[in-house]
């Protein structure tokens, strides 16, 4: 079974599980890869696939005897034929380059006081050596030099949607690299409890039991009161979002998350003032 394919890198979202957590979504490009060559144990001493993306861009992928020998050169292999939603996996790719950087970026050193007159030490690297004694500066000393762009690997990530159409692998998690960076992805296992995404589009909203009194409870809320009060006062929107549309609502980004869709602030508001104004028509 082929466990691995190539991509690249286009960008990094945020979305919510059916749960109504907010996640960090990478949306990669994955082909479909074309099976380049078939490497094999009388011929090579190894049983591998070669895959080729794009224009330039191939890769060996060592797999089992059994595997290779069911595929064949100028094949197409697609993300679908490899994975599904629920999938762990890790995505190999190389970092990005930061330049010539110092000690305390590359390796986290906490530098030199600021006091004691050490005005201009705070991000020296200190002693990187003894005396006389030895003399020398032992191999692999931790010191400033080149960081980033090297080949790093990133295990524990987990598949959330592969869209045929688009030909692209949605991955819960960051992978390394900027984007249109090149990325080999290797399914590892399966997520025991896994929860899928949230729905997109507008879809109606059910029907809920409303309180006569919900709106006059509202109008309380969102009275203006003294200042060491106004803290303790609850967003009548985040009321209106939690009693009459039974969602939960997210006070850092201003939204309400329901079982089927996300309403932005802009819309919420104008839903609770619609709202309003139906119920103070029925009172007249």
């Amino acid at each position: 079974m082929i466990d691995a394919i190539l991509g690249t890198k286009q960008e990094t979202v945020q979305k919510y599980t059916a749960d109504g957590q907010r996640i960090p979504v990478t949306r990669i490009k994955t082909g479909p890869c074309v099976v380049i060559q078939v490497k094999t144990g009388e011929k090579d001493g190894y049983w591998a696939l070669q895959l080729g993306w794009g224009e330039k861009k191939r890769k060996e992928i060592r797999l089992d005897e059994a595997t290779v020998k069911k595929v064949k050169p100028g094949e197409q292999i697609k993300a679908s034929q490899v994975f599904k939603a629920g999938d762990r996996i890790k995505v190999t790719g190389c970092s990005k380059g930061k330049g010539f950087t110092g000690v305390v970026k590359r390796w986290g050193f906490a530098g030199g006081s600021r006091t004691h007159g050490q005005s201009d030490r705070e991000r020296s690297p200190g002693s990187i050596g003894q005396g006389t004694r030895i003399g020398r500066v032992f191999k692999g000393k931790k010191m400033a030099g080149r960081s980033g762009g090297q080949q790093v690997t990133v295990t524990g990530l987990m598949v959330m949607k592969v869209d045929d159409q688009k030909e692209e692998v949605w991955i819960k998690g960051l992978v390394p690299g900027p984007r249109s960076s090149f990325l080999i992805i290797k399914k590892t296992g399966e997520a025991k409890n896994f929860v899928s995404l949230m729905a997109e589009g507008k879809k109606e909203i059910k029907e809920t039991k409303i309180e006569e009194n919900s709106i006059e409870k509202m109008d309380k809320l969102s009275e203006i009161r003294d200042g060491k009060n106004k803290s303790k006062i609850p967003n009548p929107v985040a009321v209106y979002c939690v009693e009459v549309l039974g969602g939960v609502y997210d006070y850092k980004m201003g939204i309400c998350i329901l079982e089927n869709r996300v309403i932005e602030n802009k819309e919420l508001w104008e839903m609770f003032l619609e709202y309003r104004k139906e119920k103070e028509n029925k009172k007249i």
